[in-house]
């Protein structure tokens, strides 16, 4: 994962300025929340000054603060629309060595930014790039990502607008994360010189200074749909979360003892990208350090993934999967799924061994000493496909797959590339796992269009993506990302997009299934590429009732803590140091890890009285469910119980008919973390790959209208699996929860439900 090549950038601009007197393309788009800018332009600059920026030179980096929106800025004045290329990058500015462990600065490409032409519209005072995430400039060392700035104008600059915008130089073939800024003037057809410097990073092995002032040329218009640009980042920026500085926790929840310092602690300053701790719904975030002071652009700071793409991506495609086609996706193996996993050693390695490292296949049993050794640098610095597949295949089988935990970058590659081959063989050869993920998790759940795309191999669009690292964030995503996990439980909108059952096992929520215990000083558990640590009173005396903390990792200093309260702590940082336990123990504060609430404990959440009432269906009567005719059934001839005699039989007959199942119960407040759990069984006659029966399950508030929850049917033919449904969203309130078989006029699908529960604080 250190190993990369940089980039050469076909990243395009075009910016569409709303000034005080509004072009027609931008009085038609959807304003941006917040604009226009109110200020009165009368900007005291001392930095990056309009003659500067004609022309002067860049001699060496200036403080961040100069390529800021101003307080006193006002509307832009000029319409930015088009495309903007920067002019003799290749030998232009200055290179200053921060921290260059792999030697990469003896490269001299590295030291200077890559062709770099770029599209962008405008909203109002927002510029906004046509291509939002990792670009591939082609160049032998660096790719490119450009965000979205800003455009505005001052007395100072002779009637022209001004513009800033954040970019990042990503290393080709790695993970690492360069940010930068660039700052030009312009209006109706040209532009001045642009002035860019980069002056932080995420990337524990290599870390510069880099700046330059070239010149520039404007192509305005050629922008397809410009509107339709416009418009969708306006939507976008609407639905980012609510965001306040750190310090706002303790004013917000004042009482608690919160220690808002505590957040961000642990670090080395100069080591620390950004921080956030995201509780309910609220996304407090910290500042983004740079060499040159905060960095401007704070909330479209792009950080690299790691191996939290372990988690994001490997982990939430295999639920993701399940949710779709069912659990036993994890149980295919990887030799039936990857043409050239045929040798010996990978015979009987499932998907869901490889996401557990636990594919038995290893060289040293040493705790991650086959990750830094020789085999698995080899897989990094490997670009083409076939390389890199090579070696991922190349370690020798040691263990009976699912027994001993070894941990490999290359197995989730591997475990990746086969849930493609699964995806392909259900949804055909033109579909792939990266883009189901997107298409069906992501963009759902609101992740934006910088953290939309995915490294690949060969360096090319078309690649396969790296699986174990190569996904990058910015604050609002990966707080997304973590809410999905957490206060949502794979959740959207009343849509389930994760297989509740496989969640709550990498969540920690199922004490019978907790993953494999790691090797190491500090033993984990792993369990769908995601890393968990126990807590107790052990470790704290405030800690009266053990819990566990799931937690996605990457490498350098990378950590997202998925707490069971439904909170969830992120901090980005390069100097290999990990810490986050302080924070579990403040966001205890605000509500505490209850016993149940993930790991030793067990349950959900709540504590261990049951909302549910006869659960099991062992009267052998309905009471106090509602239920259709025949619906529980205390016959094994057709179908079995889950445990003991009887069970709620839905549908089977093969013909036109509804089946029902309902019982009212009352969620206490406080129970944030309440979730319905049972047991379900689908068996089907039928043949082809449609939903014609089909089991819904939905929640009617008192006096409320009814909202589905989660439909299954008879594509997710299964043998009993425990199911996860998250309810915290009615705590407080009393409820009625109905299951719904809906079955066609041809061949029988039978849906049996078992063990029903729902603990809640008692």
């Amino acid at each position: 994962m250190r190993r990369s090549l940089p980039l050469l950038v076909i990243a395009a601009l075009a910016a569409t300025a709303l000034s005080s007197i509004a072009s027609p393309a931008t009085a038609a788009s959807t304003p941006v929340p917040g604009d226009p800018l109110t200020g009165s332009g009368a900007v005291a600059r001392s930095q990056l000054t309009a003659a500067q920026l004609t022309s002067g030179t860049a001699a060496a980096t200036v403080p961040n603060s100069a390529f800021a929106l101003p307080a006193e800025a006002a509307a832009p004045t000029a319409s930015f629309e088009g495309t903007l290329t920067l002019n003799g990058v290749a030998t232009a500015g200055g290179y200053s060595k921060v921290k260059d462990t792999a030697r990469y600065g003896g490269v001299e490409a590295r030291k200077h930014l890559p062709p770099f032409s770029v599209q962008l519209v405008q909203n109002g005072s927002h510029l906004v790039p046509v291509a939002r995430g990792v670009q591939i400039t082609g160049s032998p060392v660096w790719n490119l990502a450009v965000g979205t700035g800003r455009a505005w104008s001052e007395n100072g600059d002779g009637g022209r607008s001004r513009a800033a915008l954040p970019f990042a130089l990503i290393e080709r073939n790695a993970n690492c994360v360069h940010n930068g800024l660039l700052t030009f003037l312009f209006d109706a057809s040209s532009v001045s010189q642009v002035r860019y410097q980069v002056t932080s990073e995420t990337c524990q092995y290599f870390q510069f200074d880099l700046w330059g002032q070239v010149g520039a040329s404007y192509t305005p218009g050629g922008i397809a749909d410009a509107d339709g640009i416009r418009s969708a980042y306006a939507a976008e920026v609407a639905d980012r979360l609510p965001t306040k500085p750190i310090s706002s926790l303790a004013t917000d929840h004042p009482g608690t003892g919160v220690n808002p310092s505590v957040f961000g602690s642990g670090i080395t300053p100069s080591a620390l990208s950004t921080f956030g701790f995201v509780y309910e719904g609220v996304n407090y975030v910290g500042d983004c350090p740079t060499r040159q002071g905060p960095y401007p652009f704070c909330g479209q700071l792009l950080l690299p993934s790691y191996s939290t793409a372990k988690s994001a991506f490997g982990g939430m495609s295999l639920m993701r999967l399940a949710q779709k086609y069912g659990p036993s996706v994890a149980n295919e193996t990887i030799s039936s799924l990857v043409p050239q996993a045929s040798g010996a050693a990978w015979n009987g390695v499932t998907i869901g061994n490889a996401l557990d490292m636990a594919t038995g296949n290893y060289n040293s049993a040493l705790f991650e000493r086959d990750e830094s050794g020789t085999v698995m640098l080899n897989f990094f610095d490997a670009e083409a496909y076939a390389d890199k597949m090579s070696i991922a295949l190349s370690f020798p089988r040691k263990a009976t797959p699912g027994t001993t935990w070894n941990y490999h970058t290359s197995d989730t590659f591997l475990a990746t590339r086969a849930m493609d081959g699964l995806l392909k063989s259900h949804a055909g050869s033109g579909a792939e796992l990266f883009s189901m993920l997107r298409d069906e998790v992501l963009k759902p759940a609101g992740v934006g269009p910088d953290s939309l795309t995915t490294v690949r191999t060969d360096n090319s669009p078309s690649g396969a993506p790296f699986g174990g690292y190569g996904l990058f964030w910015t604050q609002d995503d990966i707080a997304k990302v973590a809410k999905l996990l957490t206060a949502d439980q794979g959740s959207v909108g009343g849509q389930q997009l994760l297989h509740p059952g496989l969640l709550a096992a990498s969540m920690q929520r199922d004490p019978s299934d907790r993953g494999l215990t790691t090797s190491g000083t500090t033993p984990f558990k792993y369990n769908n590429g995601y890393w968990a640590l126990d807590f107790n009173s052990s470790t704290d005396p405030v800690y009266t009732s053990p819990f566990s903390v799931p937690f996605m990792s990457g490498f350098g200093g990378i950590t997202v803590a998925l707490m069971p309260n439904g909170s969830s702590y992120y901090v980005f940082s390069d100097n290999d140091e990990f810490a986050w336990a302080a924070a579990v123990k403040e966001s205890n504060k605000l509500t505490p890890m209850v016993a149940g609430s993930g790991g030793p404990g067990g349950g959900t959440g709540c504590s261990a009285a049951d909302a549910i009432g006869n659960g099991g269906f062992e009267t052998g009567t309905a009471a106090p469910w509602t239920a259709s005719a025949g619906v529980i059934d205390g016959s094994s001839a057709v179908q079995p119980a889950h445990a003991g005699t009887w069970k709620a039989l839905m549908n089977g007959v093969g013909a036109n008919s509804i089946s029902t199942l309902s019982q009212t119960v009352t969620i206490p407040a406080g129970c944030s973390n309440a979730t319905l759990r049972f047991w379900l069984r689908v068996v089907t006659e039928e043949v082809l790959a449609n939903d014609y029966d089909k089991l819904d399950l939905t929640v009617t508030p008192a006096g409320g209208t009814a909202k589905r929850l989660v439909r299954w049917s008879n594509q997710n033919a299964q043998d009993y699996t425990l199911q996860s449904v998250p309810l915290g969203a009615y705590a407080g309130q009393t409820v009625t929860l109905t299951f719904t078989g809906d079955e066609n006029l041809r061949r029988a699908t039978w849906f049996v439900i078992d063990d029903v529960s729902l603990p809640v604080a008692g």
